[in-house]
C-alpha cells in the first residue's frame, strides 16, 4: 500500500496492524500517532462497516496504549484529511502539562523535540507485545 509523502516525511513509521499502518509523528512533544487504513477511501464513515469496525479497534488499541503505558488522561481524535487526501485518523495522547493544553495541536505546537532510537524502539516492542502490532524491516529501521 502507498502512504502520501506527507504523511512518511512528517512520520516515524512504526508498522502496522490488520487494516492500519502505524505511523507517529516526528515532533515527539505530544504522542501523536497516525494510523492509515489500507483502502483508496478518503473519509472514515465512506468505509463498510466491517472495516471501519476494525479500523477504530486498531484506534482503540492507541487509545488504551496512551491512557494505560504513556499515562496521558485524554486522548484527541480525527480524520480530517484537508492537507492530506488519503485516509489517516490521528490519535494523540495530552494532558494539562502539555506544550499547547487546551488548544489542538494543530497550528498551536510551537515546541519541537525528536524521538531517540529508543523511545521509538521500546514503542514498537510494547505494541507488538501487547497490540500486535507487525513490524517490518523498514519500519524497525526508521
Amino acid at each position: 500500500m502507498h502512504i502520501h509523502p506527507q504523511l512518511l516525511q512528517d512520520c516515524h513509521a512504526l508498522g502496522h496492524f490488520q487494516a492500519c499502518h502505524l505511523l507517529l509523528h516526528r515532533n515527539a512533544i505530544v504522542p501523536w500517532f497516525i494510523l492509515v487504513p489500507a483502502t483508496d477511501a478518503i473519509d472514515l464513515l465512506d468505509l463498510s462497516v466491517d472495516l471501519r469496525t476494525t479500523v477504530l479497534q486498531e484506534c482503540e488499541c492507541i487509545s488504551r496504549y496512551l491512557k494505560d503505558q504513556l499515562e496521558y488522561p485524554k486522548v484527541n481524535f480525527a480524520a480530517l484529511g484537508n492537507v492530506v487526501p488519503q485516509l489517516h485518523i490521528h490519535v494523540i495522547g495530552r494532558k494539562p502539562a502539555d506544550a499547547c493544553w487546551p488548544a489542538p495541536v494543530w497550528g498551536n505546537l510551537k515546541e519541537a523535540a525528536e524521538y531517540k532510537q529508543s523511545e521509538l524502539d521500546t514503542m514498537r516492542r510494547v505494541l507488538q507485545q501487547e497490540f500486535a502490532l507487525q513490524v517490518n524491516s523498514t519500519a524497525a529501521d526508521d
